[in-house]
């Protein structure tokens, strides 16, 4: 395993390589979602969530909608629908232990991205499931998420990658499928060829329904 020879363990060592900050970036932070992060949350089809264990596990989790699948129920507010997935919960399970969570919103065609961090709940509340019914599917659960820190964040990350721009990708051919994946890794005996129909299946006819 790699050690590493320099490491860094203070602000200091970073502010003497890169010193200064921005006044737009040091003054960006809002306590609420206002009307330009909420125009933007409500075009948003693809969000990230992390959360956090009591013991410091850390899940990073997507999530993708239609636009406008994670509600702004007030301006402190927002409340995220729980669609049908692999059944591990690791977001829900870090929430029931710590209660935290930080989401990095993205629009389609668009660099930037905002970013919001707070605490979170899981909750059933039927009329807020309802609102965010999808093909007549109410989400049995959803994450209402108490908002402390919303910001707009630059595009240099998705200009650097290019995501947006399909055409300048690389082959993926030679790529493993995810039936691979789960086989080799989960060490299962499914032939590949069920394993394949039965993602299909998932990605076909489970998008919303069990």
């Amino acid at each position: 395993m790699y050690e590493a020879t320099d490491v860094v363990t203070s602000e200091a060592q970073i502010r003497e390589v890169i010193p200064g900050e921005f006044e737009s970036q040091t003054g960006k932070f809002l306590d609420h979602i206002d009307p330009l992060c909420r125009a933007w949350i409500e075009k948003s089809t693809f969000i990230t969530i992390a959360t956090y264990d009591s013991a410091g596990g850390v899940d990073v989790s997507p999530k993708g909608d239609p636009a406008g699948f994670v509600k702004v129920v007030d301006d402190k507010t927002l409340a995220i629908p729980d669609r049908p997935g692999n059944h591990r919960f690791d977001t829900f399970l870090n929430i029931l232990q710590t209660g935290r969570i930080g989401l990095v919103f993205l629009v389609p065609n668009r660099n930037e991205v905002v970013r919001v961090n707070g605490a979170a709940q899981i909750v059933r509340d039927l009329e807020l499931r309802e609102s965010m019914a999808v093909k007549g599917r109410v989400p049995e659960f959803a994450i209402l998420v108490r908002v402390e820190e919303a910001f707009y964040h630059c595009g240099k990350a998705i200009i650097r990658s290019r995501l947006w721009h399909p055409e300048e990708a690389g082959p993926v051919e030679g790529l493993p499928t995810y039936g691979e994946a789960l086989i080799a890794h989960a060490q299962m005996d499914t032939p590949l060829q069920e394993m394949e129909e039965r993602l299909h299946h998932n990605d076909t006819k489970r998008l919303y329904d069990e």
